[in-house]
């Protein structure tokens, strides 16, 4: 049986697995991830499987229908989110319209996070695969294949004479090193050159080494609608199999990104990894998402491992803030990691997020001092993008913070985030205002400048990935992200 997995078509470089899906102002590109996965449990169970990446391959809706007659599958999984949701549902009708047999599955976050709802926006939608799909739209496709009812199927939300069902909910993975390596389905359907990751050297592979996250932060969209609180790792093994297979395929490729929220939070697994591949003489550098806790001794393995940079979420400068997100993290400790990465001589990659519960005009200041006094290799400043399933979600929902419940206002007519949140004495307009001068300030500093100019002079292989991200950071840097007159208006 043929299945086609498609990220599908909409705006140019829309981002749309990232954990805030947007065309991003850096230029990065992330993988279709969880799409791959689940294309390498399928094509393991024997189906004819092709993924498509419409935004990557520059593809609209007419090449992606005319692939579709061509392909003529029996079975399309469609990745959604939320600011693309009434697109997404769109392509699919439209391959319902042309393939009238085609039963038509769409996953994500946003639509695990609101099954139903997202079922009523279009009959063209047979099913909604919940949470971590791999093993779901395979049994689903056993069942389309044998003719058999979907009740048997766990994890699924789908219509039946009107009557919209749900089964029970499918267990999280245990077991992940049965899943396919991503990289061998990224080889056999992607063009890695495609994708881009700022804070990476590229060309860059994207992989998973664990799934979920234990950490309670209030905003994060992935644990809470998708894999859960609970941190389920690849064997060390498995992993280091990965690394020497990318290098070994992937010659080119000069870093590897290890997508885990929060890749170092089994510390005693995080050492036998870095071990692991300096034992096997790993010669490939990468860059992983953590938290602002990890102590001296594992930043300096790391390192010794192939560890350039890592990803951090600083989010605030203010305790309170901090506390209210439940970051479960201390200034302290934050500055401290800060003083440890810089001594072990590994990058890193700042996030801080403003406009969460207790956000004023003086956090936002402390925020940003905060932000230069640590001086990260690089940050980003967001306003807090709200996503259904997340406490963050529900907290401004209950306090009627949200400015509109249309999805397509996520964003502005260009991709980039659009701020539908506004708190008491702090307007969206404020907010996006915030961020754009935070960003001009941490970057057009002189010191900043200085530190950039002698990084690429004493690593080339700096100079690419900086570069890249500037051709279209620089123009959002000086002008911002958009004119007052483009920003959300409340719904009335």
């Amino acid at each position: 049986m043929k299945i086609l997995t498609l990220n599908p078509p909409f705006l140019p470089k829309f981002s749309r697995e990232q954990r805030s899906p947007a065309v991003t102002k850096s230029g990065c590109l992330y993988y279709p991830m969880w799409l791959a996965y689940a294309t390498g449990v399928l094509e393991e169970a024997g189906f004819d499987v092709k993924l498509v990446d419409a935004p990557a391959q520059g593809k609209g809706m007419k090449e992606i229908i005319d692939f579709a007659k061509y392909f003529h599958p029996e079975m399309a999984v469609l990745d959604t989110s939320t600011p693309s949701i009434y697109n997404d549902v769109g392509v699919a009708a439209k391959i319902k319209e042309v393939l009238p047999g085609c039963t038509t599955v769409l996953v994500g976050p946003h639509v695990s996070a609101l099954p139903e709802e997202t079922l009523k926006l279009d009959p063209a939608i047979d099913v909604i695969a919940r949470g971590e799909y791999d093993y779901t739209v395979r049994d689903l496709a056993r069942a389309v294949e044998g003719g058999r009812d979907f009740e048997d199927v766990a994890g699924i939300t789908f219509r039946r004479n009107g009557t919209i069902l749900h089964t029970q909910d499918r267990p999280l993975i245990d077991d992940l090193d049965r899943i396919p390596l991503v990289s061998k389905v990224y080889q056999r359907h992607l063009n890695v050159r495609d994708y881009f990751y700022s804070i990476c050297q590229y060309p860059e592979i994207a992989i998973i080494t664990g799934r979920g996250c234990p950490h309670r932060c209030t905003y994060c969209v992935y644990p809470q609608t998708f894999q859960g609180r609970r941190y389920r790792p690849r064997s060390p093994e498995n992993v280091v199999e990965e690394f020497q297979y990318i290098a070994e395929t992937f010659p080119f490729v000069k870093e590897i990104f290890i997508e885990d929220d929060t890749f170092t939070v089994n510390k005693k697994r995080c050492h036998e990894i870095c071990r692991r591949l300096i034992q096997a003489g790993s010669r490939i550098s990468w860059t992983a998402n953590a938290r602002a806790d990890v102590d001296f001794e594992t930043l300096k393995l790391m390192k010794e491992a192939g560890c350039r940079l890592l990803c951090v979420g600083v989010e605030s400068g203010n305790q309170g803030v901090l506390d209210n997100i439940r970051k479960g993290i201390s200034l302290g400790q934050i500055r401290k990691f800060f003083k440890d990465t810089k001594r072990a001589r590994v990058l890193v990659h700042g996030c801080f997020l403003v406009g969460n519960r207790g956000e004023n005009r003086e956090t936002l200041e402390e925020t940003l001092r905060f932000a230069k006094e640590l001086n990260p290799d690089t940050a980003q400043f967001f306003p807090l993008m709200i996503y259904p399933g997340t406490e963050a979600y529900r907290w401004a929902k209950q306090e009627n913070l949200i400015l509109t419940e249309d999805y397509s206002q996520w964003l502005t007519e260009e991709g980039l985030h659009h701020c539908v949140v506004e708190l008491p004495g702090l307007s969206n307009a404020d907010l996006v205002a915030f961020c754009d001068r935070a960003r001009r300030e941490f970057y057009l500093r002189p010191g900043y400048f200085v530190w950039k100019l002698r990084q690429v002079l004493l690593h080339p292989s700096e100079l690419e990935r900086t570069g890249k991200s500037l051709k279209t950071f620089v123009k959002y840097l000086l002008r911002g992200t958009f004119s007052q007159s483009h920003l959300v208006a409340r719904s009335t």
